[in-house]
């Protein structure tokens, strides 16, 4: 009979704790719950009293400004073009300065002039590099985001004579068939990126990346 008498004390007792703390959340049983159909219909949860629809996240988790992209444009991409540029180049002749180094000074001992040798060729051809890769990026750059504003439109148009132009301008020092040689290898490069984008795209399949 205790018991009994307990029992609804206590449900009193957890019905005023609920009242208390923003209303009583009703309580089901295991027989209720198994009885309710959820093929079309999404039931209101027992614990958190909250419809489960409004816990899908079905877009983003991220705010754009309004009218911004959710792609980086060519002048964001710019900066981090130029930027890897110059350390592919740097990395690349550092690495051809010291084979060259290394293989010019392969007859002199190891010793303080061979090491200041080597480390000038290393410096030189570094810098050299990364200046080059830097000047071809930053052509790239300025042309594709000149297009882009002119023409109003983002598209591989824009990335093929973004490069062919980079060739031309790059090359322009050595005449018009200087020019002419480096616009062509503009052009391939450029075309051959803009299919390597569209690769995806051209086997019917969705593209994996932008």
């Amino acid at each position: 009979e205790d018991m009994d008498n307990n029992t609804p004390a206590s449900g009193g007792f957890k019905g005023g704790l609920g009242s208390l703390f923003g209303g009583g959340t009703p309580e089901y049983s295991n027989t209720e719950l198994a009885g309710v159909p959820l093929t079309g219909m999404s039931p209101l949860s027992p614990y958190l009293n909250v419809d489960p629809r409004y816990l899908v996240q079905d877009t983003e988790e991220f705010i754009l400004p309004t009218g911004a992209n959710k792609t980086r444009g060519r002048f964001e991409l710019a900066f981090f073009t130029i930027g890897g540029c110059c350390i592919t180049g740097t990395a690349f002749g550092t690495l051809n300065g010291l084979r060259m180094g290394l293989t010019e000074t392969r007859g002199m001992p190891w010793s303080k002039p061979r090491n200041v040798q080597i480390l000038n060729m290393v410096t030189r051809h570094g810098a050299s590099w990364a200046n080059t890769l830097g000047s071809v990026a930053l052509l790239y750059s300025v042309f594709g985001v000149a297009i882009e504003k002119a023409r109003g439109a983002e598209d591989d148009l824009n990335t093929v004579a973004a490069g062919t132009l980079t060739g031309m301008l790059f090359k322009s020092t050595a005449g018009l068939k200087g020019a002419a040689r480096g616009g062509l290898i503009g052009l391939a490069m450029s075309g051959l990126y803009a299919l390597y984008n569209n690769w995806d795209h051209l086997k019917g399949t969705s593209p994996s990346h932008y």
